[in-house]
């Protein structure tokens, strides 16, 4: 009787054994293969594919996607098969560039702005600056609103005197005393003014090679400035090429909507003299100084995809005599006729005369 009741407390015990094995295997070895596949399983959503200002419209254009795991996705998300839910929305805050779109970043409507709608346009930390512009410093008219560009300055250097800071060379005066001694006259020694007889520039004294006899030498013409061109800022944005509608845009709008009849004549649109840029806060009082010291601005277009930077170096006389290996002409006993002291472009057949003024 005690073995059989042995043999019947080791069985349960192996049937209780055997149940929780599979009950433990079933927890394990079943489940997980289930969460892998469910974490396996990607799901695309929609992205910002470009930046989207404030209050614009969201187009498929503006749009891309990402896939994610599936366990990662939430209700507040917009996948592929809810693309209609999207496009024509208006984004609520400005979207940078692979921001994952969620129902809160965006409205039905339109946004009430503060402000003008293009100050919707400048990221965060950023400011606009305008700049006057021609066809030669704006790639040809080229640079249009979105376009990337750098910018180069070139400036004009002369020798000051570090006490009058006026140019150099400094006007010197003849020193002269008393020459009669009636009562109007006031002993002492007087200056010679003006810029006639007694007035020159301030030279310096050399020896005469040839007969070895000290001579003072003055200059023959004004100081001549020395050029220099850098590049100032790199990969900057155009806000605005031209000015800025006064008018309601809609109304342009509408008007650019309807074709003009046979009677009706397109409207002359003058070319652009000026540029807005966004920048920052100090590239912004960087460009203000480079304005108003009358220093020569010119844009240069350049792809919107580069990001790259690059260290230039600034073009002077003696740069460009280096770098491109330009030899000084030596002083010949002879020269070229007619006399050339100016380079002039020829005037070709087919050349536009410009009408006169």
């Amino acid at each position: 009787m005690r073995r059989g009741r042995i043999f019947i407390f080791l069985a349960l015990i192996l049937v209780v054994g055997l149940a929780v094995v599979a009950l433990v295997a079933r927890q394990f070895l079943i489940s997980t293969p289930s969460e892998a596949e469910t974490q396996s399983v990607l799901v695309s959503v929609y992205i910002a594919g470009q930046s989207i200002p404030q209050g614009e419209k969201i187009t498929e254009d503006a749009l891309s996607v990402i896939d994610i795991p599936q366990d990662k996705v939430v209700s507040v998300m917009y996948t592929t098969g809810q693309q209609a839910e999207l496009i024509g929305k208006v984004a609520k805050y400005p979207l940078e560039q692979g921001v994952v779109i969620t129902r809160s970043m965006i409205s039905d409507g339109s946004i009430a702005l503060s402000g003008p709608a293009w100050a919707a346009r400048i990221p965060p930390g950023m400011t606009a600056v305008s700049l006057p512009i021609s066809r030669l410093a704006s790639v040809a008219y080229g640079v249009a609103d979105g376009a990337h560009v750098n910018v180069t300055a070139c400036f004009l250097f002369v020798d000051i005197d570090p006490s009058f800071q006026s140019e150099t060379p400094n006007r010197v005066v003849t020193l002269r005393g008393p020459t009669g001694s009636t009562p109007d006259e006031m002993p002492g020694i007087t200056l010679g003014t003006g810029t006639g007889e007694g007035v020159t520039a301030q030279g310096r004294t050399e020896v005469e090679p040839s007969f070895q006899q000290g001579i003072y030498i003055v200059p023959n013409e004004e100081q001549r400035p020395r050029m220099v061109c850098q590049m100032m800022l790199q990969d900057v944005v155009v806000l605005r090429l031209g000015n800025f509608s006064l008018v309601a845009d809609q109304v342009q709008q509408n008007q650019a909507a309807e074709p003009p009849t046979d009677n009706q004549q397109q409207p002359a649109t003058s070319a652009p003299d000026i540029v807005t840029l966004v920048v920052s806060p100090q590239d912004a009082i960087t460009l203000t100084y480079l304005l108003y010291s009358e220093a020569k601005l010119s844009l240069y277009l350049r792809n919107a995809a580069d990001q790259s930077r690059l260290a230039t170096e600034a073009a002077t006389l003696q740069f460009l005599l280096s770098q491109y290996n330009i030899p000084i002409p030596v002083k010949l006993p002879y020269g070229i006729e007619p006399r050339v002291d100016r380079l002039v472009s020829p005037v070709l057949k087919n050349d536009a005369v410009p009408p006169p003024q």
